[in-house]
């Protein structure tokens, strides 16, 4: 293929298939099937399609699911999916075996969804999120490989 992948309005796309972690793979491979983009879901739609994706070992997908959220909510709500969508990251991060980066997202993320901790809206577990993002950030600080485990989004 030449050239960017574009869609029907010229936006560029990456139409590649890609892993259950996100990476790309080779045209023409089986791919997993990627979320669509631009869905608004209710807040609590969100976190049941983000949470099924995180149980079956997609953060990736999750994080597209948050992203979507983040995008479509307007006041102080999207940092709250801003910082899930990082945490996310963060974990797909993990899981494909770099530290220093799932690190970063996943401090980036438990810090941006601090605001919420004392109310957290729609049951999200604020406080746990935190403490697993932390505890997954020391281990993937100082070992080469973790295997993450996907948090709960609601206690």
């Amino acid at each position: 293929m030449n050239g960017r992948d574009r869609d029907d309005t010229g936006r560029a796309r990456n139409a590649r298939p890609r892993d259950g972690l996100g990476r790309p793979l080779p045209y023409g491979a089986d791919g997993v099937e990627r979320q669509p983009e631009g869905i608004v879901r209710t807040p609590e739609e969100t976190l049941v399609e983000a949470q099924r994706l995180l149980d079956e070992g997609k953060p990736f997908h999750a994080h597209e699911v948050f992203e979507d959220a983040w995008k479509s909510t307007d006041g102080p709500e999207r940092e709250l999916w801003r910082g899930l969508a990082q945490l996310a990251v963060g974990l797909t991060h993990a899981a494909r075996g770099n530290g220093a980066g799932a690190a970063s997202l996943l401090e980036r993320g438990a810090a941006n969804i601090e605001p919420f901790r004392a109310r957290p809206p729609h049951g999200v577990d604020v406080e746990g999120l935190q403490t697993w993002a932390q505890t997954l950030a020391a281990e993937a600080k100082v070992k080469a490989r973790v295997e993450p485990v996907a948090p709960r989004l609601a206690p």
